[in-house]
C-alpha cells in the first residue's frame, strides 16, 4: 500500500491550489481528496471516503479519472508530473480511454463502462455528466462547425454516440445510444439517431443521473 500511495498521491498540490508538501505523509495526501474527486467518487453509488476511494480505484473509470485530476494538480514537468503521465498512458492503453488532462471537465463526472472513449482535449463538458463506451466528443475540421463541442450540466450520454463540432449542448440532455450530434441542442431535451433527431422533454436524464454530491 505505502508504495501505492507514494506513486499516486506524493509531491502534488493538494485542495485549493496548495503548494506541493514535499516532506508531508505520502498517505495523507493520497487520502486528501478535494470537492472535485470528491464529486467524482461519489457519483459511483454513492461512494465517501477513505474507504469509497480505495473501492472506487477498482473501478476503471473512476481509476482513470482519479489520475487526470491529480496530474492536473501537479507543477509540469514535475517528478510526480512525469509519473502520472506514464500513468496515464498506461491507463489509456489497458482501458481504451483517451482522455488528455487539459481537458475542462466539471465535477461529478462519470464512466460508466470502460472501452473507446476519446474526448477532445479542447471539448469542454460540465459537472454530473455521464459518458458510455464507444463515444467520441471531438472536433469538426471545417465548415461553419470547425472546432469543439461544449457540454453543459448534467448531460447522459449513450453507447456509441458522436459528438463533434463547434456546438453547445445545454444542460439536462439526454443523448441516446448511437447518435450522431453536429448541432446545438437545446436544454431539456432528448436527442437520438442519425442524423439526430431532437425532442423536447422534462427532466430528460430521471434516473439516469443519480448520486450528485450536495
Amino acid at each position: 500500500m505505502s508504495t501505492v500511495v507514494s506513486l499516486l498521491g506524493f509531491g502534488c498540490r493538494l485542495n485549493h491550489g496548495e503548494p506541493n508538501v514535499t516532506n508531508a505523509n505520502p498517505k495523507f495526501i493520497f487520502f486528501k481528496m478535494d470537492r472535485v474527486i470528491k464529486a467524482d467518487l461519489y457519483r459511483y453509488d454513492g461512494l465517501t471516503g477513505t474507504k469509497g476511494l480505495l473501492r472506487g480505484l477498482l473501478t476503471p473509470g473512476f481509476r482513470y479519472m482519479y489520475i487526470v485530476r491529480k496530474i492536473s494538480k501537479c507543477r509540469k514537468y514535475s517528478p510526480m508530473w512525469l509519473l502520472y503521465r506514464v500513468l496515464l498512458r498506461r491507463y489509456s492503453f489497458k482501458f481504451g480511454i483517451q482522455i488528455p488532462y487539459t481537458t475542462q471537465i466539471g465535477e461529478g463526472f462519470y464512466i460508466g463502462h470502460f472501452g473507446t472513449i476519446v474526448i477532445s482535449p479542447k471539448a469542454k463538458i460540465g459537472k454530473n455528466c455521464n459518458i458510455a463506451h464507444n463515444v467520441t466528443i471531438g472536433k469538426a475540421n471545417r465548415g461553419r462547425l470547425n472546432g469543439f463541442p461544449t457540454i453543459g450540466n448534467n448531460v447522459w450520454i449513450g453507447t456509441g454516440s458522436v459528438i463533434v463540432g463547434n456546438i453547445n449542448i445545454g444542460d439536462n440532455v439526454l443523448v441516446a445510444p448511437n447518435s450522431f450530434v453536429n448541432v446545438d441542442v437545446p436544454p431539456f431535451s432528448l436527442v437520438l439517431g442519425n442524423p439526430c433527431k431532437i425532442v423536447p422533454k422534462d427532466n430528460p436524464t430521471d434516473r439516469y443521473i443519480e448520486y450528485i454530491l450536495e
